[in-house]
């Protein structure tokens, strides 16, 4: 135990000492993903992609998002609710939720109905099924399900695993629900320096900039919008 300490210890003092070096390569080089794995490997660590967030915006990754989350939570899902009235697919989504639903069911619902009610395309960027799903996605979160189904069935299943892909790789498995691949993803995108996908350019918006408060200042008319509706829920 003592070791293990002792290794995360130094593997911390070796990112920060070569962070400034890190973010010439990454950032001057755009090299794809494979490299950047194959030059930096530690960074592609849950523990590692939270302390180049931190690095780069001096805020906590998981406690910015997860804060955020919870605090939009209720608001979001009545806004989803009131949409589902004329949006088939928010209403299939919330269907399976009742006051019995686990806070984190209600995180995932929160989250997976954003590109619904934005009219975003969340199919390329959230599967359901195995592995070889991945083909294809350069920006995504791959979620496997007990019995597979649609995406609008997620919350009504027994999920298996959750990993986060990037340039059609599973970079990150066991990722345990919806949000925390969410989060992940969140820092490596940040980490890795690469741009949201277009089809969710406004999901990851209201993530960043109203979930997690970052740049919350200049926003989209449609994160406006949200966010004003949420206001007056």
């Amino acid at each position: 135990m003592k070791k293990k300490k002792r290794d995360r210890k130094m593997m911390d003092a070796l990112m920060e000492s070569t962070f400034a070096l890190r973010r010439k390569e990454i950032v001057g080089g755009e090299p794809p993903v494979s490299e950047i794995e194959d030059r930096w490997p530690a960074l592609f660590s849950e523990r590692q992609i939270s302390a180049e967030f931190m690095r780069l915006v001096s805020s906590d990754l998981n406690q910015s998002f997860f804060d955020g989350l919870d605090k939009y939570v209720p608001k979001l899902l009545e806004v989803y609710r009131k949409r589902g009235q004329s949006c088939p697919d928010l209403r299939s989504l919330l269907h399976p939720l009742d006051e019995q639903t686990s806070n984190q069911k209600r995180r995932d619902a929160a989250l997976l109905g954003l590109p619904y009610y934005l009219r975003e395309d969340s199919k390329s960027h959230l599967c359901l099924s195995a592995v070889e799903a991945s083909k294809g996605m350069d920006i995504g979160l791959l979620v496997v399900t007990e019995d597979g189904g649609s995406n609008k069935q997620l919350l009504a299943k027994n999920i298996v695993d959750v990993a986060v892909v990037l340039e059609e790789h599973v970079i990150l498995k066991e990722q345990k629900d919806v949000a925390r691949a969410f989060a992940t993803l969140m820092g490596l995108l940040y980490s890795l320096n690469i741009d949201y996908p277009k089809g969710l350019k406004y999901t990851f918006e209201v993530i960043q900039k109203l979930v997690m408060g970052i740049g919350s200042g200049n926003c989209s008319a449609k994160a406006n919008g949200l966010r004003n509706r949420m206001l007056q829920a």
